[in-house]
Formats: C-alpha cells, sequence, structure tokens
C-alpha cells in the first residue's frame, strides 16, 4: 500500500487525480503536468463515481477536478463537497470554464482549496498543484476579495465568539499574516520561525476557531477588524 504524503512533505511525489469531461480534456492536462516531476498522476476520471472510487483506491494528495463531468453540468462542485466528507486528507482543485465572482465562492464553498480557470496558463497549473498539496489556497487576490465581499455579512454569524477561544499573541500574528496574503514560508522569515512551526500554529488556530482553511481564517480576521457601525461614523464624521 503506498503511503500518503501530507502537505507537511514537501518533498515527496505528489499524487495526483485528474478528472474531468472526457478522456481528452484528462489527457490535456496530464501532458501540461508532464514537466512537473514532483507530481505523479495516479488516476483519472470523467464521472463523480470514478472520482470517488478512485480517491479510495489511488490514494491521492490532490484532485484536480473540472466543474463539468459526463455525469452532469456543474458536478464537479458537488463531487468535491463529497470528496471533502468522505477523504478530507485529499485537496482538490476545481477546474472551471469561467472563474466568474458566483462560481469562484460555490467552489469554495463546495470545499476547493484552489480554484483553475480554463483561461489560465497551463504553465502555472504545476504550481497550482504544489502549493495546494504544501497546504495553501491558491487563488488570484481579486477572486480571494470575491469570496470576502460575498461572506463578509454572514461570516460572523457563522464564527465562534473569539472572546471565548481567545487566540495567544503568537497565533493572532500569525493569523494576522495570513490574512495579509502571505504564505507559510514568507510567515516563517518574518516571525523567525520554521516552516513547520509555522503550521503548527495553523493547526492550533483552526481548531479554536472551527475552521479548515486559509479562506475561512481570512474571513475570520477581516471580519474581527470590520469596524462597527459607530466607529465608522468616527472616521467619515469632523469631530
Amino acid at each position: 500500500m503506498a503511503s500518503k504524503a501530507g502537505p507537511e512533505d514537501q518533498n515527496s511525489t505528489i499524487r495526483l487525480i485528474v478528472a474531468d469531461q472526457n478522456l481528452m480534456n484528462c489527457q490535456l492536462l496530464v501532458g501540461a503536468l508532464r514537466r512537473c516531476r514532483r507530481i505523479e498522476v495516479v488516476a483519472r476520471a470523467t464521472t463523480s463515481e470514478q472520482i470517488l472510487a478512485e480517491a479510495r483506491a489511488s490514494q491521492p494528495n490532490v484532485a484536480l477536478i473540472g466543474a463539468n463531468l459526463q455525469d452532469g453540468s456543474l458536478a464537479g462542485f458537488e463531487v468535491v463537497g463529497r470528496l471533502r466528507n468522505r477523504h478530507p486528507e485529499i485537496r482538490a482543485v476545481l477546474l472551471l470554464d469561467s472563474a466568474d465572482r458566483a462560481s469562484v465562492v460555490d467552489a469554495f464553498r463546495a470545499g476547493a482549496k484552489g480554484i483553475f480557470s480554463r483561461d489560465d496558463s497551463l504553465g502555472t497549473l504545476c504550481r497550482c498543484v504544489q502549493n495546494v498539496h504544501a497546504g495553501q489556497t491558491w487563488a488570484t487576490s481579486e477572486q480571494i476579495e470575491a469570496v470576502l465581499e460575498v461572506f463578509a455579512r454572514i461570516a460572523p454569524l457563522l464564527l465562534p465568539d473569539k472572546t471565548k477561544i481567545p487566540l495567544s499573541r503568537r497565533e493572532r500574528e500569525v493569523a494576522e499574516l495570513v490574512a495579509e496574503g502571505l504564505s507559510n514560508r514568507e510567515i516563517s522569515a518574518q516571525l523567525r520561525l520554521s516552516q513547520h512551526t509555522v503550521k503548527n500554529y495553523l493547526f492550533q488556530i483552526y481548531g479554536k476557531l472551527g475552521m479548515s482553511s486559509r479562506v475561512d481564517l481570512v474571513l475570520h480576521v477581516r471580519s474581527v477588524e470590520r469596524p462597527s457601525h459607530d466607529e465608522r461614523d468616527k472616521l467619515v464624521k469632523p469631530t
């Protein structure tokens, strides 16, 4: 049985499932990934059930899943959610035909850890898979802003009261740097911590706040930092 390489193992081979609407599309994606020395495509799939079956049999680290599959338009969104529930250790990248705001938000809501548009250069696909495997969220700053704008109103209602689950000073520092868009490597350099220590802090933060991704954490920090109505009034009204 092959061992599962987690996000913490930066030098291990990344076991990848490629799934799309047809085998020709899968082959194009596999061809684009051939230049990636650390990525091994362990399975290809064209339906939701094939993806779930290969998730059990092939033990992948990452799944690259098209939004549309043979068993239905937008079936990829649903199977990402099923994959998250059944195999939370597998990190999913959703391949979007169009990275419009609604699709981006729905992708992260479904449980994707990264999104890749068919309009994006295939030359960046390797980095997308590698970064997601390393525990990072793959999205442009504009896409993250779209998610923040949509969830801004409801995020405070879904998150625990931070006064009941306080973060330590160092955990707050790590959380704030994540919200600024820094990678684990950049946080490590800025705080003079090892990357392993940064990841441990992130796991502690996720556990305390009941979260599972960097996007959730960004939403939390932004919602906490957002000033109240009275505070906003003070900022715009003369004293």
